[in-house]
């Protein structure tokens, strides 16, 4: 490829970024990005540990440098290169801990709601709770009563009973559980569980 004054590769970095910054030319900055995609890599390697996130990692980099360069003045390409090749491995990192973190949480969770479920009287098939468990729930407050019948006895999920009681899902949830904890204290006051 030719620029107007002579072959692209005999321009230094802060003449192929002013032609890249006045033309919008991708394939000067392609070239330019060509210069340094061994260390980029090299970065990402190193920081991400498996070649196939550093490949990625490689062109990702380089569509960030598309929208980044014109936002800086850019002295030292190569330096400015490896900083925001650094920092995209970084983010990177933290994000995924982050989904790990919150998959962890997310299935903790699961396993309490499961490990509750297994235990509560209302996911028993068990024909001597039944009467303690009609008397129980007709000592519950309405919007837990209402809940905990749409949910176990008409099989409705959180969002049916949110549109068919007008709660929000948060709410449907909240009186859900706070229905069953009180489930439990009534049948276990009255020795049934």
């Amino acid at each position: 490829m030719h620029i107007t004054g002579g072959p692209s590769h005999d321009r230094s970095d802060e003449e192929l970024i002013g032609i890249y910054l006045r033309k919008g030319d991708l394939g000067i900055l392609g070239e330019l990005y060509s210069r340094y995609m061994h260390l980029v890599y090299g970065v990402a390697l190193k920081y991400l540990g498996n070649p196939d996130d550093a490949r990625d990692a490689v062109m990702q980099i380089f569509e960030k440098l598309i929208r980044e360069i014109r936002n800086h003045e850019v002295m030292n390409f190569r330096s400015w290169l490896y900083v925001l090749s650094k920092n995209h491995c970084l983010m990177t990192l933290r994000s995924e801990k982050s989904a790990r973190e919150k998959r962890k949480v997310w299935e903790e969770e699961q396993k309490i709601m499961e490990s509750e479920a297994d235990l509560h009287p209302l996911d028993r098939e068990d024909d001597s709770l039944e009467s303690a468990l009609e008397e129980c729930l007709g000592e519950l407050k309405t919007e837990q009563k209402e809940c905990i019948s749409l949910f176990y006895y008409q099989k409705m999920c959180y969002r049916e009973i949110s549109e068919k009681l007008g709660f929000s899902e948060k709410k449907v949830k909240s009186h859900l559980q706070n229905g069953k904890r009180n489930l439990k204290i009534c049948l276990e006051g009255r020795n049934v569980t």
